[in-house]
């Protein structure tokens, strides 16, 4: 079933937020398209993050004092904070099968197998698996049936191009955002890919303005292995850091599921913030967000960049 089938057009207000119907067809909007917009309820941003030390090693022993948040320079009040530990996942695994790959392409599959049996707890989370070469397709729905997912994943084979930001756009905006309110689900993406692309319809800031709109986590592992920095692991660094997850480089396939467990822990040690922007702006503009811990230049914290506000 390829995204293109699927993929429904639908209207974003300030203060409701959509999902698309998973059963009627719908011709995918144009990148150009603003009735593909998702927006965030400007009066409730919600910032899930996590703080290391520059070990790595997750602190979760702090409390809402510890924090501040910047929004366009100015200090904003939090008015919620929360640990989450155990928040639900809606997460998509996008498995890169163009003919780049085709070398490591077994242990990939093992590994990610073995990332999904560790990760989604039944009636709890829910995953699903997405396949991209010359066009994206949709191998697995959003489902907590991990033997299902298995099999998804087994049953992948590589070989074609790489439409690479179509696979993270229609997952993002047709998928992931579905389960609302927002801020009660943990929203992620694992990549496994090289990080280059030659065949989507959206560009890579359209794959990661949807990524944003929906609240998605992007964590990539590189299928790169010469050692050499390339632009797909630009691409993958830059995903990844806007969105506040990390991007893996496992140079060795042994190395793959190390790779997984870091993310399978990172995405059970997470804060939550609420705050209710000032001044409050409906333009529909992207609005940088800094968060910190306060006199603690020792930790690290990993975040979304920003949210977009709705333009009334």
């Amino acid at each position: 079933m390829k995204f293109w089938g699927f993929a429904g057009i639908l209207a974003a207000c300030a203060f409701a937020l959509w999902a698309a119907d998973p059963v009627a067809p719908a011709t995918p909007a144009a990148p150009n398209d603003d009735t593909a917009r998702i927006l965030v309820d400007v009066t409730r941003v919600n910032m899930l993050f996590t703080v290391t030390d520059k070990k790595g090693r997750f602190i979760t022993d702090l409390n809402k004092d510890d924090f501040e948040v910047i929004e366009n320079k100015k200090l904003q009040a939090i008015q919620e904070f929360t640990a989450e530990s155990d928040l639900p996942l809606r997460l998509a695994i996008l498995v890169d099968t163009s003919s780049s790959i085709r070398d490591r392409f077994h242990f990939e599959q093992e590994a990610a197998t073995e990332f999904i049996n560790s990760v989604v707890h039944p009636r709890v989370d829910k995953a699903m698996v997405v396949s991209f070469d010359s066009s994206a397709e949709l191998v697995a729905d959003l489902i907590d049936d991990t033997t299902r997912l298995d099999n998804a994943i087994q049953s992948l084979r590589p070989g074609g191009g790489t439409a690479f930001y179509d696979a993270i756009y229609f997952a993002c905006r047709d998928k992931l955002q579905q389960d609302q309110p927002k801020y009660k689900f943990r929203r992620a993406m694992v990549i496994i890919s090289d990080g280059l692309d030659n065949q989507s319809r959206y560009t890579r800031d359209q794959a990661l303005e949807m990524a944003e709109k929906a609240d998605v986590v992007i964590y990539a592992i590189s299928t790169n292995i010469t050692h050499d920095e390339t632009e797909g692991d630009k691409v993958l660094k830059y995903l990844t850091a806007e969105t506040g997850g990390r991007a893996f480089f496992p140079y060795k396939v042994e190395d793959l599921d190390q790779s997984f467990e870091n993310i399978a822990n990172e995405l059970r040690h997470q804060y939550n913030i609420f705050y209710r922007p000032e001044p409050l702006r409906t333009d529909g503009l992207y609005h940088t967000v800094e968060l910190r811990v306060k006199n603690r230049k020792d930790l690290i914290v990993r975040a979304r960049k920003g949210y977009y506000a709705p333009k009334m």
